[in-house]
C-alpha cells in the first residue's frame, strides 16, 4: 500500500525550507495556523510570521503591502475563507496590480468531511482562474505539493495553490520535475485520456488498471496546473486517444472540466466527460466515505471512460 501524507504538511515543512534560505519569506495567517501548517514557519521564525485573526481581507491586503516591500508573502486559510470572504480583495489588490502574492489554501473539496457543506470548497477553482494573471495549481501529492510551493516561490506574480486536508497517497518521488503549466503523462493509453487534479489523480491510475482489464488502454494525466493550461498535452491526447475524461474534487462547472472543454473546443474537439461534484453542495460525513457517496471512485471513473469512448465510436 502506498504511503499516504497530507498535503498541507508538506507545505508547512517547505514553506519553513524556503524561509530559512530566504529572508524575504513571510508567512500570513487567519487564526488556523495549526490546521494550515503555517504554524510550522511561525514557531521557526515568529517575527516573519503574521496571524490577522479571523479577518481574511485584511490579511489578504496586508500580503500585498508586504509584496509591494519586496517580501515574499504566503497567505494560507481554508480554501472557502481565502476564496470566498477575501475574494474581492483577491481581485482588486492582488490580481489587479499583479503583486508577487502566494495563496496556499487548505482544506479544499468534499474530503474536508464533517465540516460539512459550509467549508467544502467546490468553486475555489473556477472563481482563481477566471482572474487575469493568476495561476492556478492543484498537486496530487506531498512531493508534488512540496515541489510546487518551491516553484510559486520562484515564479513572480500572483499564485493560487489548493491543498486538501486529508491525507493523499504518495505517487511522486523527488526525481519528479515539476513545472507551472506543464502537465505530466503518468501513463500513457491510446483508447482514452484521463485527466485530473488532487486526489482524483489516484483514482484515475486506479481506473485505467480496470479498464487494462477490459482490454481498453487508458491514458493518465496530472493536469496539476489548472491555469495557464498544457494545451499542447490536452491536444496531443485528444488527437492520439479521441476521448477523454476529466476528475476533480470540485463543481464540474467552472473547474477543469470546464478548462479542459473550453481548450479542446477550439483546438481539437473531442466527447469529453467529466466527474466531479454535479452542481450541488457536499454533506457532512468522513471523506472517504463522502467520496464514494459522490461518485469519486475508480469504478465511477472508469465508467465514464466506457461513456466517453462510446461516443467517440458513435462519431467515427
Amino acid at each position: 500500500m502506498a504511503e499516504k501524507k497530507a498535503l498541507r504538511e508538506a507545505y508547512g515543512e517547505t514553506l519553513t525550507e524556503l524561509g530559512a534560505k530566504d529572508p524575504r519569506v513571510v508567512a500570513l495567517d487567519a487564526d488556523l495556523s495549526g490546521s494550515t501548517k503555517t504554524a510550522v514557519f511561525g514557531k521557526k521564525f515568529p517575527e516573519r510570521f503574521f496571524n490577522l485573526g479571523i479577518s481574511e481581507q485584511d490579511m489578504m491586503v496586508t500580503a500585498c503591502g508586504l509584496a509591494a516591500t519586496g517580501k515574499i508573502p504566503f497567505v494560507s486559510s481554508f480554501a472557502v475563507f481565502a476564496t470566498g470572504r477575501a475574494w474581492e480583495q483577491m481581485r482588486n489588490s492582488v490580481a489587479l496590480t499583479g503583486l508577487n502574492v502566494k495563496i496556499v489554501a487548505t482544506h479544499a473539496g468534499i474530503t474536508v468531511g464533517e465540516d460539512g457543506k459550509s467549508h467544502q470548497a467546490l468553486e475555489d477553482l473556477a472563481v482563481t482562474r477566471v482572474l487575469p494573471g493568476m495561476t492556478v495549481i492543484a498537486p496530487a501529492d506531498a512531493v508534488e505539493t512540496k515541489k510546487a510551493i518551491v516553484a510559486v516561490y520562484e515564479h513572480v506574480g500572483p499564485c493560487y495553490v489548493r491543498l486538501a486536508r486529508e491525507k493523499f497517497p504518495v505517487h511522486y518521488d523527488d526525481s519528479y520535475p515539476f513545472e507551472i503549466g506543464r502537465a505530466h503523462r503518468a501513463r500513457d493509453g491510446r483508447d482514452v485520456t484521463f485527466v485530473a487534479v488532487g486526489v482524483c489523480f489516484h483514482l484515475a491510475l486506479e481506473a485505467a488498471e480496470l479498464l487494462q482489464k477490459k482490454g481498453v488502454s487508458a491514458r493518465v494525466v496530472n493536469m496539476s496546473t489548472v491555469k495557464p493550461l498544457d494545451e499542447g498535452e490536452l491536444a496531443a491526447a485528444a488527437r492520439e486517444t479521441g476521448a477523454v475524461v476529466t476528475a476533480e474534487e470540485h463543481n464540474v462547472i467552472g473547474g477543469l472540466g470546464s478548462a479542459v472543454c473550453e481548450a479542446l473546443s477550439s483546438k481539437y474537439p473531442v466527447p469529453v466527460e467529466r466527474v466531479g461534484m454535479q452542481d450541488e453542495f457536499g454533506v457532512s460525513g468522513n471523506a472517504w466515505t463522502l467520496l464514494e457517496h459522490y461518485g469519486f471512485t475508480p469504478e465511477n471513473l472508469a465508467k465514464a471512460a466506457e461513456k466517453a469512448i462510446a461516443r467517440k465510436r458513435e462519431r467515427a
